[in-house]
């Protein structure tokens, strides 16, 4: 793993991966610093989850870095911005620093080819998500996902489920897209359980 020093944006609920996408609309000042200073720079942001609701919160110690890909610089200063992820890292340690936001000390881990599933682990993902969105009432374009890459499909829906932020957590953590796989066909289970989405499965 490679020590850098990395800005962070620490948001619950929000998971990047790498070679996966997220928009983000930023307005709070300390982030719109953030972004000020990560264009004048490399363009890097860290995400990571906080573990608390302190100020300033404990966070977790593993996230995603992701560079920005496209920027929107609005009149009143507040920005819309999209993340390429680039790696995952593990904080070492928070840095003593006189900027509005935080910066750790973090090791990057090595970004290896894209992962895939087996068939029977694609298909387990596919037929959850489907009841998964059935029972929430999402619209979803299935012919769409069909064609996804596994890693696109299993990773997308880790980002934009509604999962609470512990849950996210345990999805970054994944140390393979197998096992994240399997994880994300689980709490689809729960989470569809829980909102009535049981009812009448066979």
């Amino acid at each position: 793993m490679t020590a850098t020093r990395l800005s962070i944006f620490p948001l619950a609920g929000a998971l990047l991966f790498p070679r996966m996408y997220l928009p983000l609309h930023i307005f709070e000042p300390r982030y719109r610093a953030l972004v000020t200073d990560s264009l004048a720079r490399d363009r890097r942001i860290a995400m990571i989850q906080p573990r608390s609701q302190d100020e300033p919160p404990e966070l977790f110690k593993m996230g995603c870095v992701g560079r920005i890909s496209e920027v929107e610089a609005l009149p009143d200063g507040r920005f819309d911005i999209v993340l390429e992820g680039l790696a995952r890292f593990t904080v070492v340690r928070e840095l003593d620093v006189t900027t509005p936001f935080r910066q750790v000390e973090a090791e990057l881990e090595p970004v290896g080819e894209s992962e895939t599933l087996s068939l029977a682990e694609r298909a387990a993902v596919e037929m959850e998500s489907r009841r998964f969105a059935d029972a929430l009432g999402y619209a979803v374009d299935w012919e769409a996902v069909t064609r996804l890459d596994d890693e696109s499909l299993v990773n997308g829906i880790a980002q934009i489920a509604p999962f609470d932020p512990a849950s996210k957590q345990a999805l970054i953590e994944a140390p393979n897209l197998a096992e994240r796989a399997e994880l994300v066909v689980q709490l689809m289970q729960f989470h569809g359980l829980a909102s009535g989405a049981g009812e009448g499965r066979a």
